[in-house]
């Protein structure tokens, strides 16, 4: 998962002044706040050790104050307004306010103690309404228009064309062409939502750490491997519990899934999970849905649009929600087809086994996993000790990066990190030169929110001899590592471990001279195409055997292994895609009403179900009380789709791989220049087409996952 900055189009650090005289800095001395001095760190990497609580809400009001007056500048500005004094001053504009958000973001989803939520429920605020602040201000709008209308006459190039109408664009959908009145209507619009969005995801976050199942007796821990239950050996001790502890964090959970075979912690754990910020307390998630879907139903209207999914659709490859829905249905009823035959083969497998029960949503990962194991001989615990996470990544994902485009990581030990977790590379291109700083932080912690992604705290940016590189970070929450053994991953997990290096890649791999058209600020149709075309390389014999070492004799991983593993890649993907493409599909159902009554959230989902004819033993990867993609943020609102979108364009690029050879250097040099340097220079599908040579086929993902 890309996760999206909310800034003013992702934007870092100042590299040039904006119009006029730049506001002056604050002098570093010993009280001095981090935030408000040049970051003399190499690459300019944050001070982590350095600031604290205490520092990002003045950081943030002197860095909006500094903005503003940066803004006022450009609007204000006596000459004509052209490219360089308008539309760039701004893409270079607000320093301390992005640096300061850049850390905030981060640590507020990686690191969220309850000192750090008590700042974000004043900082999110502050952050949305400077953001409207600078989109509705209409002097700065009417110089970004003039530029906008005359910039053939101007003789830009296409690339600043391109950010020009990029930020055009945004302004308008921003509110900029609405009246005083309705303006001052969707700035309320917009801080009412962040505040909910903002409670919606610490309720998620509290359920997720605060729930939890505890085990006295060691008889139902059968079937789970030592390192599970190590780990929750640990974590009840640290609770102050005897025997084990199990939160539904994802390792955890789908470790209990797949592998307990006692069916009452398998359905402890199941509803646990999914009944996550539902329970009619406090913490229920139902209200802030309501109120949201409202919120953002009123302010599509009133931009001109019926519905939000309206809105939402508009700005993307898809341009209808009518595209989007289509694309999706056209995988939807092949997945539950496919459904119908593995719950069949489950069922056979269990009646067999003398279950003597018909299967249940909680019966479903283990009884998948059973029929995987006879059907291909062999299990997640046969595999999992040649997944060690170090060699994982050391081995695997910089391994490929290194052959397919001749980078380099180097460990920077030194370096300031936000968490002692954290570990920090010095990316080098092929001619040694700086590319980009990495930094990874793959175990679960709880202030930790659940899932994985990709973000920056720097974007890169190079322009008239000065440069700067971004600096890129993923999250995981990767099985740690326990005393009897390291970090051991399930297939699944090594999956996540390249897609988000994926998206890692579309970051730093950046040579865009703009910071709003740099690495990841694409379509969202297409962010996450770099990150799943990525997982790819994971299965690729050379690759495989590269990294997949038995962590305690170092036996390269069978190739008997190897082989089940590649035949058994397409098992299961009934499931995997009836899950994915149910939860966009709810999403888009919220997101097509035009509010009106308060609705029961459990009760339309049934009825989401019921019209899909969705297979009663399969979930939505995402419930809605939990559902952080869509209902945390917009910036996925109506747009979960875009997994699949961009699944489609993965699947077909993927088969150029494939016809031409998946370690072929000259494809790789193709998909580095359209896709993962250019960036937003050009229109999405454009860039596709240049890398692919055609448009892109969407049969080739039923092909890919065998349901076709």
């Amino acid at each position: 998962m890309r996760n999206l900055f909310v800034s003013l189009l992702a934007i870092a650090v100042l590299a040039l002044p904006a119009a006029g005289k730049t506001p002056k800095k604050v002098k570093a001395n010993e009280n001095t706040n981090p935030f408000l001095t040049e970051y003399t760190t190499k690459y300019k990497i944050p001070p982590f050790e350095k600031i604290k609580y205490e520092h990002y809400l003045p950081a943030l009001e002197q860095g909006i104050a500094q903005h503003n007056q940066e803004i006022e500048m450009i609007a204000n500005a006596r000459q004509t307004p052209t490219f360089e004094n308008t539309v760039l001053a701004l893409d270079n504009s607000g320093e301390t306010y992005n640096k300061v958000c850049a850390v905030f973001v981060a640590l507020n989803e990686s690191d969220a103690t309850p000192e750090m939520q008590e700042i974000a429920e004043k900082f999110m605020p502050m952050m949305t309404a400077h953001n409207d602040e600078i989109y509705m201000n209409e002097g700065l709008f009417s110089r970004i228009k003039m530029v906008h209308n005359n910039a053939d006459q101007m003789g830009l190039d296409d690339v600043q064309k391109r950010l020009v109408e990029k930020y055009y664009k945004k302004f308008v959908r921003k509110g900029a062409l609405l009246n005083a009145e309705q303006k001052e209507e969707l700035m309320k619009i917009n801080q009412r939502e962040a505040e909910l969005e903002l409670a919606f995801g610490k309720n998620v976050m509290r359920e997720m750490s605060e729930n939890v199942i505890y085990v006295t007796d060691k008889s139902q821990l059968s079937g789970l491997s030592q390192e599970v239950i190590d780990g929750a050996a640990e974590l009840a001790k640290s609770r102050g519990h005897q025997g084990w502890a199990f939160t539904a964090s994802a390792a955890t959970r789908l470790a209990v899934l797949n592998d307990a075979d006692n069916r009452d912690l398998r359905e402890k754990m199941y509803k646990l999970y999914t009944s996550t910020a539902s329970h009619g307390d406090e913490w229920d998630n139902s209200e802030n849905i309501n109120e949201i879907l409202k919120l953002r139903t009123r302010k599509a209207n009133l931009l001109g649009f019926e519905t939000y999914a309206d809105y939402a659709c508009d700005a993307v490859m898809a341009k209808t929600v009518e595209n989007a829905e289509d694309l999706l249905m056209q995988i939807w009823w092949p997945a539950i087809k496919k459904v119908d035959e593995e719950v069949a083969d489950m069922q056979k497998y269990a009646d067999a086994h003398g279950a003597n029960f018909k299967l249940e949503p909680w019966d479903y990962y283990y009884y998948a996993g059973k029929v995987k194991a006879e059907r291909y001989s062999f299990s997640e615990d046969e595999v999992r000790p040649y997944f060690e996470l170090n060699s994982v990544v050391k081995n695997g994902i910089f391994y490929v990066a290194n052959k397919l485009y001749g980078i380099t990581f180097t460990e920077m030990k030194d370096a300031p990190k936000y968490n002692p977790e954290v570990t920090v590379y010095d990316v080098k291109d092929a001619q040694g030169k700086h590319l980009a700083v990495f930094m990874t932080d793959y175990f679960p912690r709880a202030t930790k929110a659940q899932g994985a992604w990709m973000n920056e705290m720097q974007s890169a940016f190079n322009y008239n001899g000065v440069e700067e590189r971004p600096i890129v970070y993923n999250v995981g929450s990767f099985n740690p590592p326990t005393s009897n053994s390291p970090s051991l991953l399930s297939i699944d997990q090594v999956e996540t471990v390249f897609h988000e290096f994926g998206h890692a890649l579309h970051g730093m791999m950046t040579q865009v001279a703009y910071r709003g058209l740099a690495g990841t600020n694409v379509d969202r149709d297409l962010v996450e195409m770099p990150s799943q075309i990525n997982e790819h390389w994971m299965l690729v014999p050379e690759v495989l055997k590269n990294y997949a070492k038995h962590y305690k004799t170092g036996e390269v991983i069978p190739q008997a292994l190897v082989d089940k593993l590649i035949e058994s890649s397409k098992f299961n993907q009934g499931f995997m895609t009836t899950e994915l493409v149910g939860a966009a599909l709810l999403d888009i159902e919220w997101h097509k009403l035009n509010w009106c009554d308060n609705i029961d959230v459990k009760a339309f989902e049934r009825s989401v179900s019921k019209r899909l004819r969705k297979p009663e033993i399969i979930e939505y990867r995402y419930r809605s009380p939990y559902f952080k993609h869509i209902f945390n943020s917009e910036e996925y609102s109506c747009g979960y789709y875009t997994y699949l979108w961009s699944q489609v364009l993965e699947a077909d690029g993927w088969e150029r791989f494939q016809q031409e050879g998946p370690m072929n250097v000259n494809v790789a040099n193709d998909y580095r220049r359209y896709i993962l340097e250019a960036g937003d220079t050009e229109d999405a599908m454009t860039l596709y087409k240049k890398f692919r040579g055609k448009e892109p086929d969407a049969k080739a993902l039923l092909r890919l996952r065998g349901l076709e």
